[in-house]
Formats: C-alpha cells, structure tokens, sequence
C-alpha cells in the first residue's frame, strides 16, 4: 500500500468588497481574500497538500495565475479537477486537516457546514476533515486585517 502525506500553505491579501469564500462557503464580510480566482485560501491550501503529496508539483503550475481562464475561478472547480489528478495517479484522499488563521470573519460558527463542502469535494466522509480556526492575536498581517492564511495537511492512499 502507498501512504503519502502532503503540506500545503496559502496566504491572500483582505481587500474590500471582494466575496469571503473560505472551504467552499460564501461568508458574509466585509473584507474578502484578493486573487486571480475566487481567492478560497482554504481550498488553496489543501489542493496543494493533496498534490504534493501525490508529487504532481502546485496548484500555481497546474492552474497559473497567468492564465485568463482561471481569472474568477471557483476553486471548488480546482479542487475537483485535483482530485482527478490524483485519481488516475492511483490515489485518493484518505483524510485532511487544516488550520485557518483569520481575525474575521469568525469561523467557528460555520465550521461543519466547511467540512461537509470540502468531505463532498474530496468525496470523504466529512469526519475524514479536520477543520481548526484561529486568530494571530492581533499580531502581523492576519492581525492588522491585512491577509488571511490556511495550513493544510492530507493524507493519501492507493486506490
């Protein structure tokens, strides 16, 4: 049996009137994450634990910010095209935890509703995801409301 395990960062800056996608699930804010696409730091995060754990490189080479049919994506859509990647490598997700570091918007009150979005993503159950939210104390740029950023790790196995 091959058992591999993967990490996976992202960081986005909080810009105003921009949508708060975090998981798959639209929050209600007054700041959101600025990227190329729907910026879901979460995801983000996660595609790049489960493609590196399967050595298929990042989320920026498989989907580059320089390509105009990712401006807007959603990346429910990129993780579901991740999870095929690693499909017909030979793999599925056998569990995911992650940790988001945000001052707002709160995310303890949405956490199962995020776990359902992503265990429906990943086709796990949601007891396979592991979702922790945190704040940095009012210190650097998650701090000051500046950024928002997420850890990821995931554990594949062999179909």
């Amino acid at each position: 049996m091959r058992i591999r395990v993967g990490l996976g960062y992202d960081v986005h800056q909080l810009k105003p009137g921009r949508p708060c996608v975090l998981g798959g699930v639209l929050f209600e804010s007054e700041l959101g994450p600025d990227g190329h696409s729907d910026a879901d730091v979460l995801l983000h995060a996660i595609c790049d634990a489960i493609l590196g754990a399967a050595g298929l490189r990042d989320i920026g080479f498989h989907f580059p910010n320089t390509d105009q049919s990712f401006k807007g994506a959603d990346s429910r859509e990129l993780l579901k095209e991740v999870i095929r990647l690693i499909k017909k490598e030979g793999f599925r997700v056998g569990n995911i935890d992650a940790t988001l570091v945000s001052e707002q918007p709160k995310i303890s009150p949405r956490i199962q509703e995020i776990k359902e979005s992503i265990a429906g993503l990943c086709e796990i159950l949601a007891t396979e995801v592991g979702i922790k939210a945190t704040t940095s104390e009012k210190v650097g740029f998650v701090g000051r409301e500046e950024g928002i950023e997420a850890q990821a790790v995931v554990l594949l196995f062999d179909t």
